[in-house]
């Protein structure tokens, strides 16, 4: 896989990049694992902003993807690599043998053609999906579950990774990404290799029209409004923040403030943080 680069023909051009979609291989979705997708425009059911900055983009359909990976024991051939403006990585449109057709994410080195399954019997190999006990030591892995039979919650963007550090009654010991250790029920389900398209990360947007057609409306800083619309703002010329710590528009405190709930559960299974 490639970047693409343009010739420098407007100011925006010279900085735009996209990827060259080497690996894409299939132009149109299965319409039948096409579903609508509503846009709110960062609104919630009583019509108030709750995130800022969303709104306009283009018109988008959802894949149904398949992150619980539940069809054991059938072997399922990939028919093609797709493009999905849903989320940075591709998708993989896997054919079952007993005819049913779904999405998952495409793992990198997965190829048209290729043969994947799911289950205790499948072999350790790219694209199959197995229980983390099932799995070898040292094994990378993604679309990692974290409560059985609810489907991949972690490790699923583009180019993402973890690793399978040890096993150890009743759980796993896994390094995410982030360098975060951490333990997880042996009998949650991961898919075997590293998420595909691994150069998303160094895409530049190049123009600010290009972030409008994702949805995203433009943002401006607190150090330019006026007092009456955020903490920073006031004061002549560039001034600093002039509060003892940076703030949000509603006084919280902001830019590093630890926001993770101290009695949530799940921290005793955190064996060692990311920071």
């Amino acid at each position: 896989m490639a970047i693409k680069t343009y010739k420098a023909t407007s100011p925006a051009r010279r900085f735009y990049t996209t990827a060259s979609f080497e690996e894409v291989t299939k132009k149109t979705p299965e319409k039948s694992l096409l579903v609508e997708k509503k846009k709110n425009a960062g609104r919630n059911n009583q019509g108030r902003i709750t995130v800022r900055h969303r709104g306009g983009g283009n018109r988008v359909k959802y894949r149904i993807i398949d992150f619980r990976r539940d069809k054991d024991g059938i072997p399922a051939k990939v028919v093609g690599i797709e493009y999905d403006p849903n989320r940075s990585a591709y998708i993989a449109l896997l054919s079952y043998a007993d005819g049913e057709k779904r999405y998952i994410l495409a793992p990198l080195g997965l190829n048209v053609g290729d043969t994947v399954m799911s289950g205790a019997t499948a072999e350790i190999k790219v694209g199959n999906a197995l229980e983390l006990k099932d799995m070898p030591v040292g094994a990378v892995i993604h679309n990692i579950e974290l409560t059985p039979g609810n489907g991949g919650q972690i490790v699923r963007s583009a180019g993402m990774e973890a690793r399978l550090m040890a096993k150890e009654g009743k759980y796993a010991t896994i390094k995410l990404p982030s360098g975060e250790m951490r333990l997880v029920l042996a009998n949650c389900k991961a898919t075997i290799g590293q998420v595909g398209n691994l150069e998303h990360e160094i895409v530049s947007i190049g123009k600010a029209g290009r972030t409008r057609h994702m949805g995203v409306r433009p943002t401006v800083r607190g150090s330019v409004m006026n007092p009456c619309d955020h903490p920073h703002g006031g004061g002549e010329g560039k001034c600093p923040v002039g509060r003892k710590s940076p703030l949000t528009p509603w006084g919280k405190p902001a830019l590093g403030k630890k926001t993770r709930n101290t009695k949530k559960q799940s921290s005793k299974l955190i064996i060692k943080r990311a920071n």
